[in-house]
């Protein structure tokens, strides 16, 4: 089963990286500058953020459905990236990181989940959107709970 990871659109935030911090926090959205290697995925482009680059920490919501599983959390986002495309790969930002994988039919009803390790995690990705009834997969990291992507079938 091939399978595709996209990353945000990055049209709605570009916008806030202009805003004082001031503006970002009536709006409850933190400027912050990484300051490790891995800690600070962005899910934009779907890659830890470098080191000293700045990322905006902010309420997205991931499954905006009128489904009992709508839902939105916190993520990272970078300036000037673009989108994300992969295809039937997972990128160093999911294998670094325990994963929850989740499995939405064309309700959004979560129909089936699990949590891995990262580099387990594709072979559970395949397995899902081998069903009949899943229609799309959201992963999050595992330890916090934060959203990571979306996966749909290639």
């Amino acid at each position: 089963m091939n399978y595709q990871l996209r990353g945000l659109d990055p049209a709605p935030f570009e916008g806030l990286f202009d805003l004082d911090d001031a503006a970002l926090t009536e709006r409850g959205i933190r400027r912050v500058r990484s300051d490790q290697p891995i800690g600070f995925p962005c899910r934009v482009s779907l890659e830890d953020t470098p080191v000293g680059e700045e990322v905006l920490l902010l309420t997205f919501t991931h499954q905006d459905s009128q489904s009992p599983y709508r839902a939105s959390g916190p993520i990272f986002v970078r300036r000037g990236q673009a989108p994300a495309r992969i295809v039937n790969e997972l990128p160093p930002y999911l294998t670094l990181r325990p994963l929850s994988v989740r499995a939405y039919d064309a309700a959004d009803q979560m129909v089936d989940a699990d949590v891995v390790d990262g580099p387990a995690a594709e072979s559970l990705i395949r397995r899902y959107l081998a069903r009949p009834d899943v229609a799309y997969l959201h992963v999050h990291f595992a330890r916090r709970g934060c959203f990571a992507c979306r996966v749909d079938r290639a």
